[in-house]
């Protein structure tokens, strides 16, 4: 039997997902777990007194190796236009996604390794929105599959906010499996708290992308500092195997937001991954503009990616 499938088994044999009410539809959701699965395709082959950060080059950050701005989807080559794709149904809302998730957990599958419009029957109707302890809840029971199941397959952590939440499963690649920790609206602190929820996992890679949030919410670099410090500490202790990749905060176009605090915050982040031996990913480069603020063809709202915007953010991290 593949890992995959024995992670299917430990899912099913359960009856439900641990700690599961599923409060969103109306009716219960209907998944048949005598559903077939499939072997994965993979090869077998990561508030206290701030501490004062010394200043140190920029230079020492990991920078993405093809430094020109990516090509964006739907321009070819020569720059000319030509037509998309059409448009694949997925779903658009939270709460869409969140009985989505569910219900492949429900069935043994991880949703990462699925069709984007799976169990569309599912969660086409969905409204009620999840809250926040629905969603550590579920992500919770999402890392405890993978660490049943992981086997000799090789992982990655994506953990953050909206903007790792709302990662489209079709950039991740199939060499791997992929454990999205990402919560709408999170912040340093909300991700500090909620680490072990994987810790029991073996993942050979973490990619982390956090603190807009908390400056949004008036907290101070230093406070923003103080937690980063932590999450890299504990990473490095439950996952020492890994490699630990800390992301700069992405520019917005948001005038609360003036690009000089948050390029200034990335120099500290910067020096703060070297102090904590971990990576640090520059992508001031691939996402600002002239001004210092995200490019308006990578954003939806001034805030969050855009499509274009999540296709400049895989190829920065698969050139590293």
């Amino acid at each position: 039997m593949s890992d995959f499938c024995l992670l299917a088994a430990s899912l099913i044999t359960q009856g439900q997902t641990p700690g599961w009410k599923l409060a969103t539809p109306r009716s219960p959701v209907v998944v048949t777990p005598q559903q077939r699965c499939q072997p994965i395709e993979v090869a077998t082959a990561a508030v206290q007194s701030p501490e004062s950060i010394p200043a140190v080059s920029r230079a020492t950050a990991l920078r993405p190796t093809n430094t020109s701005r990516p090509a964006l989807p739907g321009l070819d080559p020569a720059g000319s236009a030509y037509l998309p794709m059409p448009a694949i149904v997925r779903p658009a809302s939270g709460s869409q996604l969140f009985v989505q998730r569910l219900a492949a957990l429900r069935s043994g599958r991880l949703y990462t390794r699925l069709p984007v419009s799976s169990y569309a029957e599912t969660w086409r109707n969905a409204t009620r929105q999840p809250t926040y302890e629905q969603w550590v809840s579920l992500l919770r029971s999402e890392a405890g599959a993978i660490a049943r199941g992981q086997g000799s397959n090789r992982l990655t952590v994506l953990l953050g906010d909206s903007l790792y939440l709302w990662y489209p499963p079709e950039q991740m690649t199939r060499d791997r499996l992929w454990l999205n920790q990402g919560i709408s609206g999170d912040t340093t602190a909300g991700v500090l708290r909620r680490l072990s929820a994987f810790s029991q996992t073996r993942p050979d890679r973490i990619q982390v992308m956090v603190g807009i949030n908390d400056l949004r919410r008036g907290a101070s670099d230093a406070e923003v500092l103080t937690n980063l410090r932590q999450i890299m500490r504990q990473l490095r202790a439950n996952h020492p195997q890994a490699q630990i990749v800390v992301q700069s905060i992405l520019p917005t176009r948001l005038a609360s937001l003036p690009a000089t605090r948050i390029y200034r915050l990335n120099g500290q982040i910067a020096a703060l991954a070297q102090q904590e031996r971990v990576s640090f990913l520059d992508l001031q480069t691939s996402f600002a503009d002239s001004s210092g603020n995200l490019r308006t063809e990578l954003t939806t709202d001034g805030l969050h990616l855009s499509q274009s915007g999540y296709a400049v953010w895989q190829q920065a991290i698969g050139s590293v």
